[in-house]
């Protein structure tokens, strides 16, 4: 049990830290987990719909991987500056207005009818909720020092996996709604997903706290102790050096990690939004129904939930981010390659499986390599950098795969690129020192 320093008033001294981990893990992961899978629904839900949307509106692989792409576009956009607003303002008020603004255009979805209002929309969702991922990040460095922060952003980040498996259920409901009030069942499943997005927005500015110190639900000697803590851990790995912008930019091992989150979301958005239309198109699995296929499409999002808890776990217990990301990496790159060879449903659902297993389960190690190196200003400003570089990799991901779909008629030419894009991030990341809680972290972080 670790109860803090010797200089530490006796108050403090008594704190058990494992148990007050617990106790805001408790409070904050279940409220921002369930934040997160309504966020990511309204950002992905758009593959659920894609085979009614396009024979209703006629839109090509081209035109729909473009209009998917084109939100991490408007995202990118205005990342970093959203960020650096939040570090200004507080999380509570900036994720507040994030989400009520992006569950208000989520819902007007429903209102496409051509390519360019498909274009037009999805580019202002990507506004809209700029700056939330990279906000939860940074908000989770607030409570959390590294040691232990590869297990809560796992925790966290399992909403992504979790929203997979009730995204498939949900959807095909909502499908199914054809007809009622007029509606596609595509519009029903906009609608019906953007709402809950902008009242739990407004809870938001009720249920969070923007600092420790502002929390009234842990006692003045917890407060006082946690600060402390992730206070000496930022100095530890020298990240209170680091604290302005330009610190950032600075940082050689900023833009080695852009290179491994560019890659990561190019192979996570191709997962998430075209998932449905590989199943579709597979030999030995295009006989299923569209009902029939989101229920199987379910199962990789099931198992990389407990796989990203696992891995996040491990790397914390061995200290170690780049082999845990690399070899998260070249699962993904395998599973990408085998989907191509598939034959059989159970094959098909394999291969994804562990391509969806490899690009989320990094994420845990992933964030606390970067968030050990910097804070305040800095923090906000890396972490958006890396967001941003990551979203012009996912709109390239969907281009890329829609053209190559269009132009070859099956989806192996794409798959091939998104496993190359993988074993490119993973050379990327071995590249890397550790920077994990140890002498090698930190702002003086080079390449090998």
């Amino acid at each position: 049990m670790h109860t803090g320093t010797d200089s530490q008033p006796h108050a403090i001294q008594e704190i058990n830290g494992s148990a007050l981990y617990r106790k805001i893990s408790l409070r904050l992961i279940p409220y921002m987990f369930l934040l997160y899978i309504l966020a990511y629904l309204d950002r992905v839900n758009v593959g659920y719909a894609a085979i009614q949307m396009k024979a209703d509106l006629h839109l090509s692989d081209t035109v729909y991987g473009t209009g998917a792409g084109v939100f991490f576009l408007g995202s990118a956009l205005f990342d970093i500056p959203s960020n650096l607003i939040l570090a200004r303002v507080g999380p509570r008020k900036w994720m507040a207005r994030i989400m009520i603004t992006w569950g208000i255009v989520a819902a007007c979805m429903s209102l496409v009818h051509s390519p360019t209002s498909f274009y037009a929309l999805r580019f202002m969702l990507g506004l809209s909720e700029a700056g939330f991922f990279p906000g939860m990040i940074l908000y989770l460095t607030y409570w959390f020092p590294s040691r232990q922060r590869a297990k809560a952003v796992a925790r966290f980040m399992t909403a992504t996996a979790i929203a997979g498996v009730v995204g498939g259920p949900i959807s095909s409901t909502l499908l199914g709604l054809t007809g009622v009030g007029g509606l596609r069942g595509w519009q029903w499943l906009f609608i019906a997903e953007g709402i809950p997005t902008m009242l739990f927005g407004i809870s938001v500015l009720f249920l969070l706290n923007d600092h420790p110190s502002e929390a009234k639900w842990l006692s003045p000697p917890e407060r006082e102790w946690l600060e402390n803590e992730v206070q000496q851990d930022r100095k530890q790995l020298g990240s209170n050096k680091h604290h302005n912008f330009m610190d950032a930019l600075k940082l050689p091992a900023l833009y080695l990690l852009a290179i491994v989150f560019f890659g990561d979301q190019v192979c996570v958005y191709v997962i998430n939004l075209w998932l449905p239309l590989f199943l579709n198109s597979m030999r030995g699995v295009s006989h299923l129904s569209g009902a029939a296929m989101d229920r199987w499409a379910v199962l990789p999002y099931l198992v990389t939930a407990l796989a990203m808890v696992v891995v996040g776990w491990s790397s914390d217990r061995s200290n170690d981010r780049r082999f845990h990301v690399a070899l998260c990496l070249l699962c993904s790159a395998f599973g990408f390659a085998m989907a191509t060879r598939a034959h059989s449903l159970a094959e098909v659902l394999v291969a994804f499986s562990l391509a969806t297993i490899g690009v989320f389960s990094l994420q845990g190690p992933f964030w606390t390599w970067l968030t050990s190196m910097l804070e305040g200003t800095a923090a906000a400003g890396g972490i958006a950098i890396i967001t941003c570089l990551g979203g012009f990799g996912a709109f390239l991901g969907q281009v890329t795969v829609g053209h190559l779909s269009d132009r070859s008629h099956n989806y192996t030419s794409g798959l091939f690129t998104v496993a190359g894009v993988a074993l490119v991030a993973a050379a990327a990341a071995i590249c890397l020192r550790n920077g994990s809680g140890t002498s090698q972290a930190g702002p003086t972080a080079k390449t090998l």
